[in-house]
């Protein structure tokens, strides 16, 4: 039962953007959408476990829901630039690098010549993964125009959702009590980035329900590190590449040649052996 719990992040945020994608709307709408959803999953999460929200966790809860926004913006953006399949796995090992260079760098997280090995040895993988995911034939010639706008995405999303766990974590913020302020910040972020574009539509409205898939997600990641404990949740999480990955070719209809077959599975296959490797270093 344990594990099932802990399988249910993967499956919930590994479907977001799979689902984002048959909802349809551009990226703004999208990531209001999601935004509205979580607010609502935030106030069902606040009015049923009552947790003690402080003026702290009101401030820095915002603040990383704002970087979440900035994070979850650009990333939707990406996966219309290029494709959910190759934007999923270069953003789930860039979050991966970011997250684990802060932890040995911002938090000394990385207390032994052990953990330094394991870090290293998984940032390297991770690194070699998300380039495969993203490797094009040189045949497609348009390719490299939407890769570059693409990666540039999804270095600003990477910053933003680097920025959101480096702030949650520095704050030392309590987990159910953060989820309503996190969620207001995210629907503020996701205002200020949707400025000026048309975003009263019936896409919007549809995306709530990605927004209620995170917050299920979240919960059930909570769930899963107090019941088998970090290490196990943090790794089992990143198996949700896999929908989002495969998801995107077979449900989506992006279009993949043979060889680019190969560079995707075999990329995604690493960012989750880095992800894993991580996750044994936290043990």
């Amino acid at each position: 039962m344990a594990i099932i719990i802990a399988l249910i992040p993967a499956l919930a945020w590994g479907s977001i953007g799979l689902v984002s994608g048959k909802l349809g709307g551009n990226a703004y709408q999208q990531t209001l959408g999601m935004t509205i959803g979580a607010l609502v999953f935030g106030f069902g999460t606040w009015v049923f476990m009552q947790p003690s929200i402080t003026s702290a966790t009101w401030l820095f809860g915002i603040i990383s829901g704002l970087l979440w926004a900035l994070g979850q913006g650009f990333q939707f953006r990406s996966m219309q630039q290029v494709g959910v399949s190759t934007a999923v796995p270069i953003s789930t090992g860039m979050q991966l690098v970011a997250n684990a260079l802060a932890g040995a760098l911002l938090f000394h997280e990385w207390h032994s010549g052990r953990d330094v090995t394991l870090g290293i040895i998984a940032v390297g993988i991770l690194v070699i993964g998300a380039a495969l995911t993203s490797r094009k034939e040189k045949s497609e010639a348009a390719a490299p125009n939407h890769m570059g706008k693409g990666i540039q995405s999804l270095l600003i999303s990477t910053i933003g959702y680097a920025g959101y766990t480096v702030v949650y974590t520095a704050a030392g913020l309590d987990a159910a009590a953060v989820v309503l302020p996190q969620a207001v910040g995210m629907l503020l972020g996701a205002i200020v980035l949707s400025f000026g574009h048309e975003v009263l539509t019936k896409a919007t409205a549809k995306n709530v329900a990605t927004g209620l898939l995170w917050g299920v997600g979240n919960l059930f990641m909570l769930m899963a590190t107090k019941s088998v404990g970090l290490a196990i949740a943090f790794s089992m999480s990143q198996m949700g590449i896999v929908i989002s990955t495969f998801g995107g070719i077979f449900l989506l209809g992006e279009e993949k040649t043979r060889k680019e077959m190969v560079y995707v599975t075999v990329g995604s296959l690493l960012v989750i052996l880095g992800g894993v490797v991580l996750g044994v270093m936290k043990a």
